[in-house]
């Protein structure tokens, strides 16, 4: 009988194989005293301990005990600008004494200030930068996380961005996505003139980021400050000819029909939403395009208008939460806050939020081998010294996390403590 590598057990594993919506009486397809085992990069086998075919120590060449400590999925962040120069603290400041992002923006704050830094960092330092804010992530057994470029807006700079996304995916020991995000604003040598900037997304940028293989998808920030409906879907197009699945930053700040543009070119996500109408939500239901909400945003510019989730729900909008770090309205590199802050602010439920972050946000990038504790997914899970899963949505501040498994590679960190009942 071929060995499994690697065999942890005196586990509970969150598989988060069933819908949240659905009454059962095993939430997030809850294994208590369950047993995961891997062979090279995928799951093996997935159950009660009880259902082993034979002892332990017979199956695999490495057997683990967790004494107790809960298993889930990977953590995936599938929205952040984690490649920037500098920061906007400063802006941070105006808005708590009363000015509002979008006026910061029209008057060449917001995301131009930081295309100034960006572009004046090298490649070495934008790199390393974005290491650390992923290496925070990473602690949190987040093992799969998607990078936009978008704070170049020229050629050269969004190359090198870029490119420091590929060495950044060099040294994550789990999967960087790389996304275009080329169109996130009009740069300041084309103001007043949007559709010649679009022109060179579209003619000049586009065809040498595919030529340079360096993105999976191309998103656009479609909004009254950057971009509008028909010069999305001028870039969408150019992205599909490319044959490059799209995403939009969709109504975020007004109404703008983003929703239903995201769904009418079959996007993997339209995220923010906050101003998204309920046509725009069926559209996204019958498009299979999930809704990327991200609370971090709608925390720190104050927003007091929230994402249609009723009407998700009801239509069967697959959910998910992402961080959104970026340096203007989300400076945030913890996505167990964001759990807090989706179950506080948009009052989603734990198992919503910890779906929203597994399998709804794998979807999110077109990932359909993991998000989920299954056999033949890829095996990306993370450890946790917690009594139940709901902790993770509850405790402020607090890191559980244990180690993860990345690819079938284990780095647990620390010795798991035994935990019994629940407090």
């Amino acid at each position: 009988m071929l060995k499994w590598d690697e065999l942890w057990l005196d586990a509970h594993l969150a598989t988060m194989t069933g819908a949240p919506s659905e009454a059962t009486d095993e939430p997030y397809g809850a294994i208590s005293d369950g047993v995961i085992a891997t062979v090279g990069d995928r799951i093996a086998w997935v159950g009660h301990r009880a259902d082993l075919p034979a002892q332990p120590e017979h199956l695999a060449r490495n057997v683990t005990s967790l004494n107790s400590a809960w298993v889930t999925p990977g953590l995936i962040d599938c929205h952040t600008h984690l490649v920037f120069g500098g920061h906007r603290a400063g802006e941070f400041e105006q808005r708590l004494k009363g000015e509002s992002y979008e006026t910061i923006a029209r008057r060449g704050g917001g995301i131009l200030s930081t295309v100034e830094t960006t572009r004046a960092a090298t490649e070495t330092e934008l790199t390393a930068a974005a290491t650390s804010r992923l290496a925070s992530l990473y602690a949190e057994g987040v093992t799969t996380v998607e990078i936009k470029s978008g704070y170049g807006l020229d050629l050269d700079t969004e190359l090198r961005m870029l490119r420091a996304i590929r060495r950044v995916a060099d040294i994550f020991p789990g999967t960087v996505k790389a996304t275009f995000l080329g169109a996130h604003t009009v740069p300041r040598e084309y103001e007043g003139r949007p559709d010649d900037y679009v022109d060179v997304v579209c003619h000049q940028m586009l065809p040498q980021v595919v030529k340079a293989g360096m993105a999976d998808a191309v998103d656009v920030f479609c909004e009254r400050i950057a971009f509008t409906p028909a010069q999305t879907a001028r870039i969408f197009e150019a992205a599909r000819a490319a044959h490059l699945r799209v995403k939009l930053h969709a109504d975020q700040l007004s109404d703008s029909g983003g929703a239903a543009l995201a769904a009418r070119f079959g996007a993997l996500s339209a995220d923010h939403l906050e101003h998204a109408n309920q046509p725009g939500i069926q559209a996204m239901a019958q498009a299979g395009t999930t809704a990327v909400l991200l609370p971090g945003a709608a925390y720190f510019t104050h927003s007091t208008t929230p994402p249609p989730i009723a009407q998700c729900r009801s239509l069967g909008v697959p959910i998910a939460l992402a961080t959104d770090c970026n340096p203007g309205s989300s400076p945030a590199t913890s996505l167990l806050c964001i759990l807090n802050l989706a179950c506080t602010l948009f009052r989603l439920t734990p198992e919503e939020a910890l779906s929203g972050v597994t399998r709804h946000a794998a979807g999110a990038l077109g990932l359909s081998d993991r998000g989920t504790l299954e056999v033949g997914q890829r095996a990306d899970f993370a450890f946790w010294a917690i009594n139940e899963p709901s902790e993770l949505s509850y405790w402020m501040g607090a890191n559980p996390c244990l180690g993860v498994v990345c690819g079938g590679r284990n780095t647990l960190t620390r010795q798991p403590p035994t935990l019994t009942g629940s407090s």
